[in-house]
Formats: C-alpha cells, structure tokens, sequence
C-alpha cells in the first residue's frame, strides 16, 4: 500500500474490479483497489451471475452489450478461467401484449446495434429450453449474446488484468474515513493507515450507503432481498448432450439456467422485503440470509407449472442473498456535485450484466471528462436529494423489485414515491379532472378528464387519445392553459454573469428583455443542455430548461464557476402557466393595464407584468407553435394566477391541457425536446441546433469541435416523418428502414391532431434524409410505411406563434 495514488476505488466486487480494470486501461496505472474483506465479500460471491442485454433503456443495453462482449477479452488478458457459459437464453410470452412488447423489443435492438436477438416460436423455445413447458406461450425473444459465468473467476479476471497493468489490490484494509482535502484530493482513511488519492470511487455494493455518508452524501441506494435455487440433478437435464439456454418467464417472474446436471431458479417475487437499508454490517461477509420460502411461494408455484420437472427435483442449495437497488433498478454511476473527485458506481444489482459498461463510462468520464455513450440513465444526477428519502427509497426500490418481470406500459403512471412535491395550483387543479403524472417527483399534468375516468394501460392508443386530440384541437381553435412548474429555472446574476453566459452558452447572448434559444455544449462538441436564456435586464438572467435536468445542469454550472457570477436553482421558488394559442392575447390583455400588443411585446420578447393581483415575468414564447406567453410566479401564488388567467379566458375556449397534448403539438412543429431529439449523445449539426450557434461571436465551451463539425458536415440529422400507423404511434428508439436497410431510429413520435398524421421525429442518416424519401418504421413491432416530410408539417413559416 503506498501513501499516495491517483484514484483509489473502494469496494472489491466485480463493479470495483471493473473500475480498476477500465481506469488502467484507458492509462492509469497508478492506482488502487481497497477491499474491507476479500475480492468478491459481498453481493458478488453468491450472484446467479447471469447477463443479458436487455433493458428498457437503450443506452444501457448497449453498454449491456458491451459488458458481455468485453468477458472473453479480459479472460484472455488475465489468464483467468471466468467459467463463461454462452448458451444464449430466450424471455417468454405468454400474455398477448407482453408479445407485443417483446417484438417491440426487438426492434428497439435493432437501433442500438444488438443483432444477435430473433423472435422464435414456441416450438423453438422449446428446443432452447426442452424443460419448459410451452403451454399458453405466444412467443419469445432469444438472444444468443446470453448466458452466465462463475463471478468469483470473472471478478479475479477484472481485478488481475488490472494488476498486470500496474493497479494494487489491498484486500483485509476497511475503509473507515474519508476527508476532502483543501486541494481537491481526499485522505482515506483506513485500518492501516491514510492514503491520499486524488480521486476517490465509493463501489461499495452494500456498503455503498456508509462511504456515501463518509463523504458527506446520501446515496439513494438500498440493499433487498433475492432468492435463488439450485436443485440436484433432474434426470431431463442429464440426458441431454448440450447446455440449455437461459429460460426468463416473464409472466411467471422467474428465471431459470442450468447448473450442473441440475437448475438453478430464481424469482422476483411481487411481496419483497429490505434488507438493512441503510447498509450492511460492516462485520457482514461471505454470508447468506435465511430463506424466506413462504413469502415467494406465489411464484414458485408458477415456476413449478412452466417448468413441471421442479415438481420432483431435490433442492441442493438455497441462496437468499442482499443486493442493491435503486428507485429506477439502473446503477449510479459518475461525481457527485458538490464533491469535487468524488465519484459513484453503485446500485449495480445486475453486475453481470452492466459492469464492464459501467466501468468503462466511469473510466472514461474520470480520464477524458465525458463518457463515450450517454449513460444518463445511469448518471447519479438524474436524481436529486428527495430520492434518498428513507420512505420515498422504500417505496420506489420495492416497486421496482416488484415490476422486475411486469411489464411497464409508455403511458403508464406508477404510484410509488407520489405525490410528493405538488404544484400551487394542485387542489383547484386536481378538482378539474386533472390526471397527473410525475418528473423528478413533482406532479405534472397529463391531461384533464371527466371525474371517475381511468386510462386503459396498452402500448398502442389508449382510451385518453380523443381526450388529449380534443386539448390539443382547442389550442390551435382558442387557447391552452399549461402548468409550467416542470419548468427549471436558474437565476444567474453578478458583475460577471454576462461574461460566464457569452462562454457557457454557443449562442449570442440576447439583449435586455429578450429571449434566446441556447443551445450549451461539452468540450467534445455534443450537447449540454437545449435551454432558453432571458435577459431580464440590469444583469439579471434566467436559464431555462427540463426540470428533471436540475442536478445535472447544476453540476455542470458549477463545473463552469468563475468569479463575479451567482448561479442559484430557483425551481422550487416559481412556478407559472403557458397561456398559448389565437386567443392568448386577447385574454391575457384582460388581466393587465400593461401593453402586451406584438409592437410592445413580439416575439421572444420578455418583461415584469401585473396579472391580476400576480406580479409574473412574462416571456413570449410557446413550444406548442402558437402565440403563446409563459408566465412566471412564485409558487406562493400559482393557484392565484390559475384563477385570474381561466376567469379572464372563460368566453374566450381557454381550456386546461396537459403535457401529452403539448407533446403532440410541439411533435406537428417539429419542435425536439431533450431526452428524445437532444442528448449528450449527439451534436448541433445531427440535431439541427447548430442553426441558433453564433459561431462568429467568439470563444466558448465546444467552439472548436462544433465548428470541426460544421466544417466536415455529419453523417445523420433529424427528419420528421409521416407514417402509416392504424392504432398505436411510435414513441422512440423505433429503427427506421429504407428497402430493408436500417438507415436510422425514430427519437419520439406520436400523433399530430391537427394535421391528422401519425408523426415521428428520426435520426437518419444523411444519404436518406431528403424529404419524399420513402422509408419503413416498426411500430410496437410491425412495420408500418412512412415518408419524410417538411420539418414543421403544422404552420411551416411560423407565423402563429409570431403574431
């Protein structure tokens, strides 16, 4: 052990391990593992230690891909057997929309590059898997990338090809301290004394709670509960002369693999229970918990009907084991804000599965500032300090563990954790008929409906379609009234704040009551941020964007710090309404003394305002392509601006909507949003957001490479689509066909009431990008004709929403 490294990983499972390989790789050497215990001590040793790629996030099935395609490598380079067992394995239908799902499912594989999955049918999963019985299946998706290994041998392998690479491993060294250091680095503080590193990584597994709270953060991670067996022989097994592939019966909440001349089974029972939330003892070591027969015996008696030779199987072995969940099921992984060198991976309760992806973007965000891939579904800062809420993380983790093999509908809106921050206007809101949905646990509205409706759950159009067609219909015939709460916003102020926006930001800063459209990039070129900065005047501006985007927006300010400028998160302080539509004057002219004409206040202008008794900050603009006026307030005072706006729009069609009828207006715009058109994964030239660049205005953050990019031109950009749909819309990551050829992947998509046309947005590649240009998409897993059509098929010129 020596006094001093460069990046000191704590925790010795097979995340840890993989950490330390992928930092040595990308060229660390000199570096270090501590492990309280033993390589493996914890949830490693006793994982069924099965992976797969599949994952409703496509961005982390790829990393998933990733992981499983690295074993035989870091086999080969360590010398270490893992025990690789690729037999390939196959997930189950036996519910018609979980077919549906399935096939979507594939497709979705399609786009992100996984081709070694097909649909089989019953007959072949039989053949895959002789024991099951295919009684009421429909169907199946088999990936030969599957399979399972020994996860003592694979997380040796990770930790020795690291060691050939220069690392240490410390093993019997507990961890007790950890001090931030005035130069950014840390003292950790151990049993045998301090080491300074100058990066830390907590991959504590179950221990990833205490090293959190060591350093000063409260991880929203939990331990559970999981059991698996392992029988002794059953003669079917023995008679063949081939391995059986790994069997996932969806419906049944089990999965199966062959150990042996046996099986060993598994279950994600829908009754789980926690299991020292907040950490293990630290005295915990290769140790198991007593198994709880009784409460998972639901869904071991339908495992026991899909595969009937359980029913004479002599049980070698229980395991009832502890791993980590997040809200989400997804690991954390990245730095902390606030904590400078202080990095997470953890909550990886599929090690097996995600850990070579997230070793690999942890390295490469410590090394070069950015992970390759976006991996903000993994990313520590899509979440915010309510997560770790000891009832909120019980709640959420509980239903997650629960829901692991159920399937989760797109407009399916889950109860856990809910509600929990509510806008001003919540009660008079909810009064109406609003159904509401959440993001980053605030209640959002998805639409208003007569008292005592309920929303049919299904991949395809629900019941709520006319609902959602008829608010959206009323904007573009009179005016839209729209909770904007969900609304982030950052004020930035000081001497210097002009000076930090005109570096941080790629566009020209606006002049004093103003609005812009402010693309933000990464030093790499791709994007930061889609947000809207206002110039309020007297150097007072607003940034605008997602609000679930709050931690990492703030993260990334902070990244940016310079003297003379205060970024503070408002977002809690002020809430407001977008009043859009032909109407939205008219009405809002009702409620003030001040001059809201076009002459007075145009397009993407901005300024104070009296609304009634409310003093808002208005800004006119509107994302649904109409005139449109988002009204700020504090939140003190939101029911009271909801009132005076629907008083003064009675007579005039004002009506309440939420946001999936702003969705579909914004979708017949051609409007992109984050998450679907913008990501961290892509560049202003894909995206179309290099058109709001002032590459003449001088330096700032990602100036060279977007204009390395502007100058070579790119490969893709995004197209809107018409498509042939009959009663389901695409909704993302649907690949896109030209003659047979995927050509690129829908982004969102849904249905434009206006134009009534099924809708897509897609990311194509540039040799089929030109509008007429036929193409196919899948949507929920049938391929359906579509063309690519003017950008902005609703009102191509703009005019609505600049008059």
């Amino acid at each position: 052990m020596k006094p001093h490294y460069r990046a000191v990983v704590i925790g010795g499972g097979v995340v840890g391990a993989s950490v330390l390989y992928h930092l040595t790789r990308f060229g660390w050497s000199d570096v270090a593992l501590i492990e309280r215990a033993e390589l493996t001590a914890g949830s490693t040793w006793h994982a069924a230690a099965g992976f797969h790629a599949l994952n409703a996030d496509p961005n982390v099935a790829a990393l998933q891909d990733y992981t499983i395609n690295l074993y035989r490598e870091i086999e080969a380079e360590s010398g270490q057997d893992i025990g690789l067992h690729m037999t390939g394995g196959v997930n189950i239908a036996s519910d018609s929309q979980r077919w549906e799902w399935l096939k979507s499912a594939w497709a979705v594989f399609q786009s992100v590059g996984i081709e070694t999955a097909r649909l089989v049918t019953p007959d072949e999963i039989k053949a895959i898997c002789p024991i099951v019985d295919v009684t009421g299946v429909l169907g199946g998706l088999h990936d030969s990338n599957e399979g399972h290994l020994d996860p003592y041998g694979t997380t040796h392998a990770y930790a020795g090809a690291a060691k050939k690479r220069g690392a240490d491993i410390i093993l019997r060294n507990r961890v007790v301290e950890l001090k931030s250091r005035a130069d950014g680095h840390w003292d950790v503080v151990t049993e045998q004394g301090i080491i300074v590193a100058e990066h830390v990584v907590n991959a504590g597994g179950l221990w990833a709670k205490q090293l959190g709270r060591m350093a000063g953060v409260d991880l929203p991670v939990t331990p559970m509960e999981h059991h698996y067996f392992i029988t002794e022989d059953i003669p079917e097994i023995a008679a063949l002369d081939r391995e059986i592939g790994i069997a996932v019966d969806l419906d049944g909440f089990s999965y199966l693999r062959q150990e042996r001349k046996g099986v060993l089974l598994g279950v994600y029972e829908q009754n789980p229970k926690h299991w020292n939330m907040d950490g293990a003892p630290w005295d915990y070591g290769i140790e198991l918990i007593p198994e709880d027969i009784d409460r998972i015996s639901p869904e071991l008696a339908k495992a026991h009907e899909r595969f009937p030779c359980l029913a004479t199987a002599g049980i070698r072995k229980w395991v009832n084991g502890a791993f980590t969940f997040t809200p989400d099921g997804n690991p954390i992984v990245g730095p902390v804000r606030g904590l400078k060198n202080y990095w997470v991976a953890c909550g990886v309760m599929a090690g097996f599965s995600q850990g070579g992806g997230v070793g690999k973007s942890l390295a490469e965000w410590m090394i070069y500032g950015e992970p390759q891939a976006d991996i903000f579904g993994m990313d520590i800062a899509r979440y915010g300090a309510f997560a770790a809420n000891r009832e909120y993380l019980a709640q959420t983790t509980r239903q997650f563990y629960s829901r692991r093999f159920v399937m989760t509908f797109p407009n399916e809106r889950l109860p856990a954790g809910r509600p929990l921050k509510r806008p001003g206007a919540y009660d008079g809101m909810t009064a109406a008929g609003c159904e509401w949905t959440a993001s980053w646990g605030l209640e959002t509205p998805a639409y208003f409906a007569p008292m005592g409706f309920r929303e049919n759950t299904t991949l395809k159009r629900s019941n709520a379609f006319d609902i959602v067609g008829d608010e959206a219909l009323q904007v573009r015939r009179a005016a839209g009234l729209v909770d904007i709460s969900a609304y982030a916003r950052y004020a930035v102020s000081g001497p210097s704040a002009e000076t930090w926006l005109d570096r941080l930001l790629a566009c020209k800063l606006p002049k004093a009551g103003q609005a812009r459209l402010a693309p933000m990039l990464g030093p790499n070129g791709r994007l930061k941020g889609d947000l809207t900065v206002i110039n309020w005047g007297s150097s007072d501006y607003w940034l605008m964007g997602s609000y679930y985007l709050r931690e990492f927006h703030m993260r990334w300010f902070e990244s940016q710090a310079a003297e003379g400028v205060a970024v503070t998160d408002i977002s809690d302080a002020m809430s407001g309404f977008l009043l859009t539509g032909p109407n939205a004057r008219n009405i809002l002219e009702r409620t003030t003394h001040q001059d809201v004409s076009t002459a007075a206040l145009p397009f993407m202008a901005c300024g104070a305002f009296d609304i009634g008794m409310v003093r808002a900050r208005v800004a006119r603009l509107s994302i649904a392509g109409e005139l449109g006026f988002e009204i700020s307030c504090p939140v003190a005072i939101h029911a009271t601006l909801r009132d005076t706006l629907l008083a003064a729009g009675e007579d005039l069609g004002l009506a309440e909507i939420g946001y999936y009828a702003l969705n579909a207006l914004r979708l017949e715009k051609g409007f992109g949003i984050w998450s679907r058109e913008f990501t961290q994964g892509y560049t202003p030239g894909q995206t179309g957001l290099d058109r709001f660049i002032a590459f003449d205005k001088g330096d700032f953050v990602g100036r060279e490479a977007a204009l390395k990019e502007r100058n070579a031109g790119t490969s893709q950009r995004i197209v809107t689509l018409e498509i042939d749909a009959v009663d389901a819309d695409a909704s993302g990551f649907e690949p896109v066909w030209h003659q047979g050829r995927r050509v690129g992947f829908v982004t969102s998509g849904g249905f434009g009431y206006t134009i009534g046309k099924s809708v897509a947005l897609a990311l194509v590649d540039d040799d089929f990008a030109e509008e007429g240009t036929a193409l196919s998409v899948h949507i929920v897993g049938v391929e359906r004709p579509a063309r690519i059509i003017a950008a902005s098929p609703y009102d191509p010129a703009g005019k609505a929403m600049r008059q």
